[in-house]
């Protein structure tokens, strides 16, 4: 009889071990490390500091379709402006960004936005055309066109890609070679000299880190 105790003894930690094992496999991992905000915070109506922004905007893509603050939802974004007949920086920074969109092929949920700074010339049918002379032929890679001064806003404002002042007028030109990494709550996360191959490394290990940090958190909501 005593025997039999010490058996049933034994096995009555088993299934909570087990409960205990299953919890934990079923949570996501934690990241390694959070990648920081950037740009102004603002106090909210429940006086909590809230990050900056992407802001709203209205482009046509490559496509000729109207691409707007809700194509982005859901989606980890690498932005960059350029211009087609670039022939100095722009090359490098798009022969760079088709390491991005190579590594996340199977993703659909990691975009690359690319915004053009010459509208006048690059026209839906250019930007087509470019697409294609970047092995683009899906929407996870989209180059965007629309008026000067929306463009030029959301450089300045919305992607805080460049300090100087301008209106986006005839006279006003950015020529930048920084990317900015947006997450799924449309905040800025990261900024990558696109020139740099060392920098697109670290571009792809922290998207990869984002992907981690949202799947986790998904987890953690559910």
């Amino acid at each position: 009889m005593k025997s039999k105790l010490q058996v049933y003894w034994f096995l009555i930690p088993i299934p909570f071990l087990f409960l205990i094992w299953f919890f934990y496999a079923e949570q996501k991992e934690a990241p390694l490390r959070y990648l920081p905000y950037f740009g102004p915070k603002f106090a909210n109506t429940q006086n909590d500091s809230t990050y900056h922004e992407i802001k709203v905007f209205s482009f046509v893509n490559q496509n000729g379709e109207v691409i707007t603050l809700d194509s982005l939802k859901n989606k980890i974004v690498v932005t960059e402006f350029f211009f087609t007949t670039c022939q100095s920086i722009c090359p490098i920074m798009n022969t760079n960004l088709q390491k991005v969109y190579k590594t996340f092929a199977d993703r659909k949920d990691v975009l690359i936005l690319s915004h053009t700074v010459d509208p006048e010339q690059d026209s839906v049918a250019a930007l087509q055309h470019y697409a294609a002379l970047q092995g683009v032929y899906d929407r996870r890679w989209m180059f965007v066109t629309g008026a000067k001064k929306e463009l030029y806003k959301s450089a300045r404002k919305s992607y805080l890609l460049n300090a100087e002042d301008g209106d986006g007028g005839d006279d006003d030109f950015i020529h930048t070679q920084n990317f900015a990494l947006i997450d799924k709550n449309r905040h800025i996360r990261g900024f990558y000299d696109g020139t740099d191959s060392v920098e697109i490394m670290r571009l792809i290990s922290e998207i990869k880190l984002l992907i981690q940090e949202h799947d986790f958190k998904a987890g953690a909501v559910h």
